[in-house]
């Protein structure tokens, strides 16, 4: 009997909640006290080295990070630094509600803008995107997220950056040299060099002025201001980097957010808003289809279903993927809402409303209403997690292509399965939709 490869993996995976865009992830990592620190897996890496690419991808990711931090180190001698912020800023989780927060600032004057917008991101190499990423140096201050203007000038500057339209410049004074210790890991993202604040002076700032508003009009419950902002064409990244240094709601309930929770409560926000303000009410639409996108090592493939609004995502990690890196057999992990939506919090984490946005987003455009099944594969030539969103921005890309149409969904899942590495027949064993559709058409014959 030939040996199944594929299985089912508990819905709880805590390694792969709250995968973060921000550098701010490398604060809940242990710190070396070496300068560099290379650390292998217990798997081939320790054998590797990165000399014989036994994992089989092209380029070794341990290597490539040490790599593009070794061109920063030596630029980082100083406890000042003269730079643009993008702007960009983060609020740290450990300690909460007393945590560190900060602006992030590369060690370059002009415009940096690019360094911290992920929607023009998409179709870069990993290894430009890496290069933003461990450019920002985080300068750090203690804060109160209940009371955040106790820590004076400095939460003035870093809030005056995040609601900055342009890149901002700055002087910043460090209390101690930024660290150079850097953690070097094939299973986390990396993280810069890390200093506390001293001082700040910023220049050039000027508030967007949608932002301003919404940061003026403090009668405006935070929910409400989002998705105003949503709406007048502010990029979620930038909603979410204001969200998180608390610059919206109504006075006395104003908080800061760490950052990996307000890129998902942003995505969370905006999608059932529009889930039920307009995608509800629209008509479904009247054929399948499936959108199909090869990137960065993940295959994509998006099954819009005619009838109401419900939606399904699964993964599914190779062998020898960040997040099933000793693993004999592909893992799989899901989740989905019914019509209604969902109470509690999708077990695999951010990526799960991040890719629910942009499929509302598709159809709100479109003025329709549909079942939504989201498969991703990440393979083996994918490299590193980028952040969710990688997901956001490659679920969008993949909707604004042609699809496959047709009135059979055989035809429809064929199409997938000749994409996709998974046979369909595995990918239907774990889809709740999938099961649900084949058993509703198996008993149409005796309900007519």
């Amino acid at each position: 009997m030939r040996k199944k490869f594929t299985k089912r993996v508990k819905a709880r995976l805590p390694w792969l909640e709250h995968i973060s865009d921000s550098p701010a992830i490398g604060e809940i990592l242990p710190i070396s006290h070496e300068n560099l620190k290379l650390r292998a897996g217990k798997n081939i890496c320790l054998i590797c080295r990165g000399s014989k690419l036994l994992c089989k991808k092209p380029v070794c990711p341990i290597l490539m990070k040490a790599r593009i931090f070794s061109k920063k180190i030596n630029l980082l001698e100083s406890e000042y630094l003269e730079g643009s912020s993008p702007p960009a800023v983060f609020v740290g989780r450990i300690g909460y509600p007393y945590v560190r927060a900060g602006p992030l600032i590369p060690q370059k004057l002009g415009d940096t803008s690019l360094y911290d917008r992920p929607e023009a991101w998409f179709g870069m190499s990993v290894e430009s995107i890496l290069e933003f990423r461990l450019g920002l140096v985080r300068g750090t201050f203690p804060v109160d997220v209940r009371n955040p203007f106790k820590a004076g000038r400095l939460m003035e500057n870093t809030l005056e950056i995040a609601l900055s339209e342009i890149s901002v410049d700055s002087e910043t004074k460090f209390r101690k040299k930024p660290t150079k210790i850097f953690l070097i890991d094939d299973e986390i993202q990396p993280m810069g060099p890390l200093a506390p604040l001293k001082d700040m002076k910023i220049y050039s700032a000027r508030s967007d002025p949608r932002m301003e508003r919404a940061f003026e009009d403090d009668d405006l419950k935070a929910q409400e201001a989002i998705v105003e902002l949503y709406k007048n064409g502010v990029e979620v990244s930038k909603i979410q980097r204001a969200f998180s240094i608390g610059a919206f709601g109504l006075k006395k309930q104003r908080r800061l957010v760490p950052t990996r929770w307000s890129i998902t409560a942003i995505d969370d926000m905006l999608g059932v808003w529009l889930r039920e303000k307009y995608v509800k009410e629209n008509p479904f639409i009247d054929d399948y289809r499936v959108y199909l996108l090869e990137a960065y090592g993940n295959k994509w493939a998006i099954i819009m279903i005619p009838g109401p609004w419900r939606y399904e995502s699964i993964e599914a990690w190779y062998p020898g993927t960040t997040w099933n890196p000793n693993g004999a057999s592909i893992a799989f992990v899901g989740d989905y809402e019914e019509h209604w939506g969902r109470k509690g919090y999708a077990s695999m984490g951010g990526c799960y409303y991040a890719a629910r946005l942009a499929v509302l987003e598709k159809l709100n455009e479109e003025g329709k209403q549909a079942t939504v099944l989201v498969l991703r594969e990440i393979h083996k030539d994918s490299l590193l997690p980028l952040g969710v969103w990688l997901v956001r921005e490659s679920v969008r890309a993949a909707l604004k292509r042609r699809p496959m149409r047709s009135q059979d969904l055989r035809e429809v899942l064929s199409v997938v399965s000749s994409f996709l590495g998974i046979p369909m027949k595995h990918w239907e064993e774990i889809s709740v939709t999938l099961r649900d559709i084949s058993r509703r058409q198996s008993l149409e014959p005796y309900l007519s």
